[in-house]
C-alpha cells in the first residue's frame, strides 16, 4: 500500500505521517530531494528556498522529477507514506503505481494559521492575511512546473478532515485503512507457483553445462528435500569439466549412457533417502518433466503427484508411465 499526502500548508499532512509510520508505512517526502539539493549547493533549507529550488528542478528535469526520484527508491514488500505532492505531474506519475492512493489532508485555514503560530517558524507569516496570501499562491499557482495544489486536490480519492483532535484525526486515518485494505490485499502466490518458483531457485545451485534443472519434495505443504542436476558427491563439477559428454555438448537425446551428472528429480530422492525422510505420499516440483529413468524413481519412491513447469525433449514415455502408475501429473508454468 503506498498512501501520497497532500493538503494546504498546516493541514496536519506530517502528523498523518508519523501516525502512519507508527503503523510500519516507511516516510518519504518529495521535498527530500529538494533537501538533497539545497544541501549541494550549500543553501539555508527554508520555505523559501525549498519552494524555489522545487520550482528550478521541475522546469530543468521535468514537472515529474521529485516524483520520479521517489519512485526509484520504493521496493515491493513495504507499505510507504509520501508527503509534499504539490504539483500535478508529481501525483500523476505516482498515480501510474498499482498500489497507490492520494489522500487530501484538509484543515480550515483560521485552525491552519493558529498551528502555523503555534510552530513559530522563522519566516512564517504572522498575519491572517499574509499567510492567506501564500496559500492562494500555493493553491493557485499559474505555472505548469510550480506548487499547483487545487490541481493536486482535483486528483485525490480520499480525503481527511482534521478539524478535531489527535485521537479523532486518528481514527479518521485507521478508517481510512480500512477501506483501502479492501482495495489492496497483498497479492500472494498460490502453492503451485510457490513452490515452483523455489524450484526454479534451486535450479541455480546447478553445475551441469546443457541445462539447469531442480526439483523439490513436498509433503504437506513443507519442502522435505531439494535437489538440482549436477555431478554425483565428491565427482568434479560438470562446469569444471566432470561430465565429459555435457562438456561436449552431445545432441539431445545421445550418449546418454556417458553421462555422469544426476538429474534434479533423483537428487532429491536420493537426498532424501540419504537424510533419512519419507516422500511417500508427497508430491515433486521440477523445473523440466521426469525423463525415464526419474520417473521410475518417482513412481517407486512412492510420490504421488508430479508439478512440471516446462517439458523435458525426450520425455514422452516418461510422462505415459507417470500416468500408467496412476501419478497425477500437473504443468504450472512460471517465467
Amino acid at each position: 500500500m503506498i498512501i501520497g499526502l497532500t493538503g494546504e500548508n498546516c493541514a496536519g499532512k506530517g502528523t498523518v505521517a508519523a501516525y502512519l509510520q507508527k503503523k510500519s508505512f516507511y516516510y518519504y517526502s518529495l521535498s527530500d530531494a529538494i533537501r538533497e539539493e539545497l544541501a549541494r549547493d550549500g543553501k539555508d533549507i527554508t520555505r523559501e528556498t525549498l519552494i524555489a529550488k522545487g520550482n528550478e528542478l521541475r522546469v530543468k528535469l521535468g514537472a515529474d522529477v521529485l516524483a520520479r526520484r521517489i519512485m526509484q527508491k520504493l521496493q515491493k514488500d513495504k507499505n510507504y507514506v509520501i508527503d509534499s505532492i504539490r504539483n500535478p505531474h508529481e501525483a500523476k506519475a505516482l498515480l501510474e503505481l498499482e498500489d497507490f492512493t492520494l489522500v487530501y489532508v484538509s484543515a480550515p485555514s483560521e485552525m491552519r494559521f493558529e498551528r502555523m503560530k503555534s510552530r513559530n517558524r522563522e519566516g512564517d507569516p504572522k498575519t491572517v492575511d499574509a499567510f492567506l496570501t501564500i496559500d492562494k499562491l500555493e493553491i493557485e499557482g499559474r505555472d505548469d512546473k510550480s506548487q499547483r495544489l487545487a490541481d493536486v486536490i482535483a486528483l485525490a480519492s480520499k480525503r481527511i478532515m482534521n478539524d478535531a483532535g489527535f485521537e479523532i484525526l486518528y481514527e479518521r486515518v485507521d478508517r481510512l485503512l480500512g477501506e483501502l485494505s479492501a482495495s489492496f490485499k497483498q497479492k500472494r502466490p498460490n502453492w503451485d507457483a510457490y513452490f515452483m518458483g523455489i524450484a526454479k531457485v534451486v535450479s541455480l545451485r546447478s553445475n551441469c553445462m546443457k541445462r539447469h534443472v531442480a526439483a523439490i519434495i513436498v509433503k504437506d505443504k513443507r519442502i522435505v528435500s531439494t535437489g538440482y542436476n549436477g555431478t554425483p558427491r565428491g565427482v568434479r563439477n560438470c562446469s569444471e569439466g566432470g561430465c565429459s559428454r555435457c562438456n561436449n555438448f552431445a545432441a539431445a537425446g545421445t550418449k546418454l549412457e556417458e553421462c555422469v551428472c544426476s538429474h534434479g528429480e533423483e537428487n532429491a530422492i536420493v537426498q532424501a533417502a540419504y537424510h533419512g525422510i519419507a516422500i511417500k505420499g508427497g508430491s515433486i516440483y521440477t523445473t523440466f518433466s521426469p525423463c525415464l529413468m526419474c520417473a521410475k524413481m518417482i513412481i517407486n519412491s512412492g510420490i504421488t503427484e508430479v508439478v512440471y513447469n516446462v517439458d523435458y525433449p525426450i520425455g514422452e514415455r516418461a510422462m505415459e508411465l507417470l500416468k500408467e502408475a496412476g501419478i497425477i501429473v500437473r504443468q504450472h508454468k512460471v517465467e
